[in-house]
């Protein structure tokens, strides 16, 4: 696939940074959507995306780069063409999770309440992100058979997409993308869900993702790894396991953390 949409000139505007656009586009008017219900006015979640995008982006591409020092420490100027890839979505979330702890203090807000918000544009945000993979032609899997691609009934031009060099591969960036997109929905629901407690909502996105990127990961041939491990399969153990210990934590104890999502009352207000 060509990764560039449009050339102007000397100026190109690749298929990657016009994804993550709308990804962040589609993502933070959801967020600004929900936290309205909250008290939480527009200027405070976009003074929190003002931050927050960057750091994420700069922590999914430090994250990459450290797995592939030996390169880049010899192409310093190579760890600035993000366009051509290389973002690990671990490292974005660390980053932005760090973000989202120091604004929420600073303002005095729930943490679990700005990250409950977050974590259904941020799975959505990684739905669309996947396709930059597409346009890049990364992030594929092993090798397979026209026929294969045809009989689980991809459009044809993923099948054709996925024909680098006159050799077919899986397209994990697609699995991932619709085990994403599913995940919307399933947040969505358990947010919206009248007995969840605050911070569920984000231990259920840890699970979810967790579980996806794990088995998806087994099929990737571009990790990033740890020895011989692969770094996103140890990443993802452990959200699984954070997640799970989180939501039975919050469920026995929910008390201590803060009141059931959809109580009211007890929100903070914070206005700017």
């Amino acid at each position: 696939m060509n990764p560039i949409l449009i050339t102007l000139g000397p100026i190109h505007i690749y298929w990657y940074s016009i994804l993550l656009f709308i990804a962040f586009f589609l993502g933070g008017s959801l967020a600004i959507k929900e936290a309205k219900k909250w008290k939480l006015e527009e200027d405070f979640m976009i003074n929190l995306f003002f931050y927050l995008i960057p750091i994420s982006l700069i922590g999914a591409r430090l994250y990459f780069v450290l797995f592939h020092l030996d390169y880049y420490s010899q192409n310093v100027i190579d760890i600035f063409k993000v366009w051509e890839g290389g973002l690990a979505i671990h490292g974005g979330i660390i980053g932005g999770l760090l973000c989202i702890f120091i604004y929420s203090k600073k303002y005095k807000a729930q943490v679990f309440r700005i990250t409950d918000i977050l974590v259904v544009s941020l799975i959505l945000g990684q739905a669309i992100g996947r396709w930059g993979n597409f346009f890049n032609s990364e992030a594929y899997g092993p090798a397979t058979t026209l026929s294969f691609l045809e009989s689980i009934h991809l459009p044809k031009f993923i099948i054709n997409g996925m024909n680098i060099d006159g050799i077919y591969y899986h397209p994990t960036f697609f699995y991932e993308s619709i085990w994403c997109l599913i995940g919307v929905a399933v947040l969505y629901f358990i947010r919206k869900y009248r007995y969840i407690k605050l911070g569920q909502t984000t231990c259920a996105y840890m699970i979810w993702y967790g579980i996806g990127r794990f088995l998806i990961e087994s099929l990737r041939q571009d990790s990033l790894m740890l020895g011989e491990l692969k770094m996103a399969q140890v990443a993802s153990i452990a959200m699984i396991i954070a997640g799970i210990i989180g939501y039975i934590i919050i469920r026995k104890r929910s008390s201590v953390f803060s009141n059931n999502y959809h109580d009211k009352e007890n929100v903070n207000e914070i206005r700017f």
